[in-house]
This record gives C-alpha cells, sequence and structure tokens, in this order.
C-alpha cells in the first residue's frame, strides 16, 4: 500500500449545539447476578425468552458430527479458506439463524447501562444508546462489527487507552454453550471462569445471545488535534505521557489513536469531548478522513460522525476499488461506501482468484494478503515500527494505544494489567520476494511480535504450530473451558478455527 496525497474536510459552520435527548421511558434497573435478559420490560423479555428456546431447538436438531455456523449477513473475519480437498456442501452444515439477537433490548439511561442482542451491529447500538447521550465505553471502527463478535474476538478503538476493550465494560453474558446449555455468565458466579475465558474465544465455547454493558455519558462533538511526529520513538514517548497524564499539549485525551504513512511522518489524533464546535468536517463525501490528518492540525466531527470516521473508506483500504479517485468517488453511491461493501467484494475478487489472475498475466510476482492487528508494548512500538518498514514495507499502519481497565485478566489473551501497549493494524497485500511461499510476511510478523512481547489477534490468517499456539493462547484454561462447556467438541477448536480454518 501507499501514501495518499493530502486532503482535508469540507467544513460546515455550525455555532450551535445539538440537544442530545436524555429522556426515555420508565427505567429497568437490572438484577446483578441475574441472567443479563432478566430486567427487561415484559414485553421484550418475552419476545426473547421465545428467541432462545427456538435458538436452542434449532441447536440441537443439527445432526451430530455437522459443521454449526450462523447464519450471519456479514463478517468482519479475515479468513479465506480453500474449502478442504473432498468437502462438499452438505459438510458446511445448517446456518443459525441468530436474526432475534440482533437489536437493543433495552437502554437504562440513569444505570447507564444496556441490554443487547448479542448479534446486534455498533451501527444500531450506538444509534440506540446516542438518543440518551450515551455510548459504550469502547466502539470498534467499523459499523457491521457486532458486540457478541467484539467480546469474543476482542476489538479496540480510540477509548481503549481508557477504557480497555469491549468485554471489560460487559457485566453480564447469556451464552448458547457448545453442549447446548443457555448459561448467564458474571465475574462472580458459577460460570466466572467462562466469563473471562469467553473474550479471544472465537465462538468455539458458544454463542452470546444477550450482554449488558456499562455506557458512559457524550458530549455532541469530538474536538480533533492531530499532532506530528517525525521518528516513531517519539510517537511512542508521546504515548507514554498520554496514559500517564490524560492529556497531551494541552488537550484532554478522551480519545486517541494514531496514523503511520512512513517512518518520518506519523501523527496521534487526540480527541476531547466538546458541547460547541465552531465547524464541523464530513468524510461521508469528497473528503477523505484519513488524507485529513496531515492539516489542518484541528477538527471538529459530531460524535456519530466521528464514531464511524473510519469506516466510509475501511480506514485506506477503498483505494483498490477506485473509490477514492475524485471522479469515481462523486458516482460511487455514498450509501455503499461502508466497510461492509468493500469486505464483500473483497471477499467475491478472493473467492473467483481475480486479482491473481490479472496479476499474473501481467506478469508480476505474487502478492501476499498482510490483515492484521498486533498489540505491542510501548516501550517496544517504535522497535516494531521499524522492523514492518524494513521487512514488510507497508503504509499506512493504523496506532491505537490501549491498557486493560483494571486488574482482571482474560486468560485467553494475556495482558499485563497496568502495562501500555500500541495496536498496529495493518491491512492489505505486499509482493513476495523471490523463491518465498505465501504467508512468509505473515510468520515473520508473528515471529516479531512474540520476540516484542506482544500479541497478536486471530481474526485474520495464522500460521503457528499447535505448541506455539497454544503456548501463546493458554492452552490449559482453553482446554478445561472446552470440557465444561463443549465436551462433545460440537463446535470446533480454537486452533482449528483459528489457524487451520475449518
Amino acid at each position: 500500500m501507499t501514501d495518499a496525497t493530502n486532503g482535508q474536510g469540507s467544513r460546515v459552520r455550525d455555532h450551535a449545539s445539538p440537544t442530545v435527548d436524555t429522556t426515555g421511558g420508565p427505567a429497568q434497573s437490572m438484577n446483578p447476578g441475574s441472567a443479563a435478559s432478566s430486567g427487561l420490560p415484559a414485553v421484550e423479555q418475552q419476545e426473547h425468552r421465545a428467541a432462545v428456546q427456538e435458538i436452542r431447538r434449532a441447536y440441537a436438531a443439527i445432526p451430530p458430527g455437522a459443521k454449526v455456523r450462523l447464519a450471519k449477513r456479514t463478517s468482519n473475519l479475515f479468513r479465506f479458506r480453500d474449502p478442504a480437498p473432498g468437502a462438499g456442501p452438505g459438510q458446511a452444515g445448517p446456518g443459525l439463524d441468530v436474526s432475534a439477537f440482533s437489536r437493543v433490548l433495552h437502554v437504562d439511561p440513569q444505570a447507564r447501562t444496556a441490554v443487547v442482542g448479542g448479534m446486534t451491529t455498533y451501527e444500531d447500538l450506538a444509534d440506540a444508546t446516542l438518543r440518551y447521550g450515551l455510548m459504550p465505553l469502547v466502539v470498534p471502527q467499523l459499523k457491521t462489527i457486532t458486540l457478541g463478535g467484539a467480546v469474543t474476538g476482542l476489538g479496540i478503538e480510540s477509548t481503549s487507552l481508557r477504557s480497555g476493550m469491549p468485554h471489560e465494560s460487559v457485566t453480564s453474558m447469556e451464552i448458547l454453550t457448545g453442549d447446548g446449555r443457555v448459561v448467564t455468565a458474571t465475574a462472580d458466579n458459577e460460570h466466572a471462569d467462562l466469563y473471562r475465558g469467553f473474550p479471544n474465544s472465537y465462538g468455539t465455547l458458544g454463542y452470546a445471545l444477550s450482554l449488558t454493558i456499562e455506557l458512559e455519558p457524550v458530549k455532541p462533538f469530538v474536538h480533533l488535534r492531530h499532532f506530528p511526529f517525525r521518528n516513531p520513538e517519539a510517537c511512542m514517548d508521546a504515548i507514554a505521557q498520554i496514559a500517564a497524564d490524560g492529556s497531551f499539549g494541552g488537550h484532554r485525551a478522551d480519545f486517541v489513536d494514531g496514523t503511520a504513512f512512513s517512518l518520518d511522518e506519523m501523527y496521534l489524533t487526540v480527541g476531547a469531548f466538546s458541547d460547541v464546535a465552531p465547524w464541523r468536517s464530513d468524510y461521508t463525501g469528497e473528503h477523505i478522513y484519513y488524507q485529513s490528518v496531515r492539516g489542518p492540525r484541528e477538527d471538529f466531527l459530531s460524535i456519530r460522525d466521528y464514531l464511524w470516521r473510519w469506516d466510509t473508506d475501511w480506514f485506506w483500504c477503498s483505494r483498490p476499488f477506485g473509490v477514492q479517485n475524485p471522479l469515481i468517488r462523486r458516482f460511487w453511491p455514498r450509501r455503499y461506501r461502508r466497510s461492509d461493501v468493500y469486505r464483500s467484494l473483497v471477499a467475491f475478487v478472493r473467492r473467483h482468484r481475480l486479482y491473481d489472475t490479472l496479476e499474473a498475466h501481467r506478469g508480476r510476482p505474487p502478492r501476499e494478503a498482510v490483515i492484521q492487528d498486533v498489540e505491542i508494548p510501548v516501550g517496544r512500538g517504535a522497535e516494531f515500527l521499524r522492523f514492518f518498514a524494513a521487512d514488510v514495507g507497508m503504509s499506512p499502519v493504523w496506532l491505537c494505544p490501549l491498557r486493560l481497565r483494571g486488574a482482571q485478566t482474560w486468560p485467553l489473551y494475556p495482558m499485563k494489567p497496568g502495562e501500555v501497549y500500541v495496536n498496529f493494524g495493518f491491512w492489505g497485500t505486499v509482493p513476495l520476494p523471490p523463491g518465498r511461499a505465501d504467508g512468509y510476511h505473515n510468520r515473520i510478523i508473528e515471529e516479531q511480535v512474540a520476540a516484542l512481547g506482544g500479541q497478536k489477534g486471530l481474526y485474520s490468517t495464522s500460521f503457528y504450530s499447535e505448541d506455539q499456539f497454544w503456548a501463546r493462547y493458554n492452552g490449559p484454561a482453553y482446554a478445561a473451558l472446552k470440557r465444561e462447556y463443549d465436551g462433545d467438541g460440537r463446535l470446533a477448536g480454537l486452533y482449528d478455527k483459528c489457524v487451520r480454518g475449518q
């Protein structure tokens, strides 16, 4: 991937603040320690219980040995695997209809909690909570990521330095387990081990049907300042300072992320909630958000536009489709400038090998997809950036600082409480060196992440051996959970799903 040209958002003069609706229906307080759905209003509770009974029936009807999958319209996973030799269509197994779990069941503005179906997208969740001047503590950057997906598969965003990951603000999970039970897991009940082990289990222990989450108050706007850095060491030092002080350059750090275009051009974007906006930018039209961080040095977005600033162009990954070309962009309908549309296009191209065939006809070397997010301790972050620039050479790279919200640890994704990490996200393709096979770059990234004391997310391709994998992702803890909640192995195991692609 190559650097893009500079640009900035269009500014709309708007000195007035919109009214944030903080009223709603009668509050329904949640009962601590009870099922995630027990505090729902009567109608919603009845409908949810009926949906739970139906999915249990449908799950029990799947023949033994058949692969279990969810009937979902969208996915944010990037494991494009060829079917196993000899596998027929019937071996895919029937899809569980999870549409009944794709809505916000209840928002309690007084308690600042919400009860949410596990298949609810963050787009729908944010719309439901913003009505009350509230938002989830962490809102992953793509609209069609689901709450259950962000919890079982991990998620981060620019509030993760102060609020951790999405699963850390979940107080209760209602889970359909692999053995067909529906259990409620909390931090202090008989299913506490499942509560702690569900994050990073990727649907191999069960599926979240509903979750109770904490919310936080918002203001109508976010005031952004973009701080430039000319080397990775200075950028990592600034992240450490923000983690310690909660601000940078006199600007409060309610949100922090960054963009590295090269080793001598990188930016940290620090956002602060604001009641007013002297102007407002729009990055859903002709202007492109990631280009804007190069200047001007400050910006204002509505809170909703801020949450989805990356989705319009799927960070910078809309480039291969020509959407960032001004002429094409003018005729590409705005409603199709979304991450799920681009992801569907990628799946089509990969399935039919269109890009590989075109490159081969042009006599160009094969390319390897390098689509990963990794977390590195901030003190080793500059080393990682220098390695990545020299050995992979893809740009831009997303930077997102994070740390665990509290002292609680999560066994399947070991991170040290209090330690500041930086997530490096990179998504694209790079040419393979002569004589190297597919997976070359991904393997050296895995090795470097381990050498620097980091961790790698599992939503995309992985190449670990079984011994390496279980050493990094707590094999004994996972095995104990698998025995307890999916003893017959109806769901794929974590290594089989995330590495073998089964």
